[in-house]
């Protein structure tokens, strides 16, 4: 039976040595008595208890995490070896509901900061655009009153030229020659 998901699949005697290795308690050139021994607890316990375990890993956290949470817990499981083991049922469930929470408190890390991103984003957009929003109000309201109340009358209110000449009383040439004289600051005014 080989542990872990089939881009990581390792006999359980290559998880131990790989392990011992990572570790630095093992060399590549040979191993000693007590790594031996080690290697063979080790290799007994997962003979024992693979089928048992993985199945409650399937039970307990899907089929998706069951291979990672037992390659990952036997590899945790290495460095404990050599110490007597009472109820390995349980220290090989701890180890694996240690892992699920280190994954868990992982992937809730990540959304966290994922969302975190996208509401600093919004809030800079919404902040960007109220500061757009208030220049554009202080150029309109910078603006004479006469070209002020074409402007508004126009972009505003939507009324043609010819509805702000009548209700203002003046030529609609007029309402042009200030609408002309209102944008030209407006633009002059969002350049400087």
């Amino acid at each position: 039976m080989m542990v872990g998901t089939a881009r990581y699949a390792l006999s359980p005697k290559r998880v131990i040595l790989c392990s011992l290795i990572c570790l630095g308690t093992v060399g590549l050139a040979g191993r000693t008595s007590e790594q031996m021994a080690a290697t063979e607890e080790i290799e007994a316990l997962y003979q024992q208890y693979a089928g048992w375990f993985r199945a409650r890993l399937v039970r307990r956290f899907g089929t998706d995490d069951a291979d990672d949470l037992m390659q990952e817990t036997w590899l945790r499981l290495v460095p404990t070896s050599g110490a007597a083991v009472r109820y390995p049922k349980a220290l090989l469930m701890r180890i694996a509901s240690n892992i699920a929470t280190d994954v868990a408190r992982t992937r809730a890390r990540h959304k966290r900061d994922e969302a975190q991103a996208v509401f600093l984003s919004a809030e800079r957009a919404q902040s960007s655009t109220q500061f757009e929003e208030v220049s554009l109000r202080e150029v309109v309201l910078d603006l004479p009153q006469p070209l002020r109340d074409v402007f508004v009358m126009s972009r505003f209110g939507g009324l043609t030229h010819a509805q702000i000449a009548e209700q203002l009383g003046i030529s609609p040439k007029t309402v042009e020659w200030r609408m002309t004289k209102a944008l030209a600051h407006c633009a002059a005014q969002l350049r400087a």
